[in-house]
């Protein structure tokens, strides 16, 4: 038999629906239902695949961090994790074998006793500072020089070094001078290695060494002046090496001159070279620096003295002059010679015989041969 009645979907009831997984339904404040779509849930992510977790999401506990993740603020390693670049050791951790300190790095303090820290530096030897005389005072060595100097009343010696073999070359000297009551101080002993590094180098002390302080320089007037005046001064012009300054003034003590003169500048000043090249001479020959050598020889000459150069152009020999009276021998500087002004100044020029394939000599041997022809016509 035909059922005549017509087919109606469940569809259409309410309670179908409310139950269908498609959809979702739930009644207003209206009594219309609004229908929802379907949304599935989120998608857990899946340790396990190459994607990275999302940002807020958490990892579960056992998984592992891949490579490249950096552990988050906290966190301590785990066994096994090693340090990565720029990573800076915890407090006591101790340097692997092979590791290297890092640039501005600081040793960390040792704590055990008498442990010195990794990486010091050395520290540098220390240096002996320079010996520097006090005041205005001057050095002066060797035998002759110092003997000469300590027993001068008119020098005032501050101190004395001698080494063991210059306490018994000097002992004589400081006997003497406390006979004559002089004034001196007690010997310092020192070794030769120290007296080197007081010296100059090269300086051939024989292990004796005082310090002074210089002479009074006298005036010319004093020179000429004096009762009766010296019969024979020697003058240099531009002569600037102070061995040959104290050469020639060796020279002057040795043959009775009474005075070196000198400019106040182009000349040496009294050194310990000078001193030791004169060998006790400074303290018999008066030097006398002046400002102008052209005034000064007009000053000799209204004094009665006769100027004479030694040059090489001179027309005639120093021998065949007269040099009986009051002489005044000018010496100009090697190469040089007198300057032009100098050599107008003076009376005469003249020459030394020389005959050999050198023709001059040292201004110091010059100054020597002169003095001799000066003296030997005054006899």
């Amino acid at each position: 038999m035909k059922n005549n009645k017509s087919y109606k979907s469940d569809r259409s009831r309410p309670s179908f629906r409310s139950s269908s997984p498609s959809a979702k339904t739930r009644d207003g404040e209206s009594g219309k239902s609004k229908t929802t779509f379907y949304k599935g849930a989120k998608a857990k992510p899946n340790l396990r695949s190459s994607e990275k977790p999302r940002i807020g999401e958490k990892t579960k506990f056992g998984a592992k961090s891949k490579f490249g993740d950096k552990p988050k603020f906290g966190e301590k390693p785990k066994f096994g994790d090693k340090p990565k670049f720029g990573d800076k050791p915890k407090f006591g951790a101790k340097p692997k074998f092979g590791d290297k300190p890092k640039f501005g790095d600081k040793p960390k303090p040792a704590f055990r006793t008498g442990a010195k820290p990794a990486f010091r530096k050395p520290n540098p030897a220390p240096q002996a500072e320079p010996f520097k005389p006090t005041n205005d005072c001057v050095l002066i060595w060797g035998l002759h020089a110092a003997r000469a100097a300590f027993i001068n009343p008119k020098r005032r010696i501050t101190r004395l070094w001698l080494t063991e073999s210059g306490q018994k070359l000097f002992e004589t000297t400081q006997n003497e001078a406390r006979d004559e009551l002089l004034k001196r101080p007690d010997a310092k002993r020192l070794d030769r290695d120290e007296l080197d590094r007081i010296t100059p180098p090269g300086s051939v002390h024989q292990g004796i060494v005082i310090e002074t302080a210089p002479l009074n320089d006298p005036s010319l007037h004093d020179i000429i002046a004096a009762n009766p005046p010296p019969d024979l001064i020697l003058m240099l012009d531009q002569v600037t090496d102070p061995h040959n300054v104290g050469a020639i003034l060796r020279s002057a003590a040795a043959f009775g001159a009474g005075a070196v003169i000198m400019t106040e500048r182009n000349a040496p000043t009294m050194t310990g070279v000078m001193a030791k090249s004169a060998s006790g001479a400074l303290e018999h020959t008066p030097m006398v620096h002046v400002v102008n050598l052209a005034r000064t020889l007009d000053d000799l000459r209204e004094a009665g003295y006769w100027c004479v150069g030694l040059a090489e152009e001179g027309e005639k020999n120093l021998g065949d002059l007269d040099l009986s009276g009051r002489t005044v021998l000018v010496l100009g500087a090697e190469g040089d010679g007198l300057r032009h002004l100098t050599r107008q100044k003076c009376d005469e020029l003249a020459r030394l015989p020389t005959g050999g394939p050198v023709g001059s000599l040292n201004v110091s041997n010059a100054a020597a041969v002169a003095l001799y022809e000066v003296r030997k016509q005054a006899k």
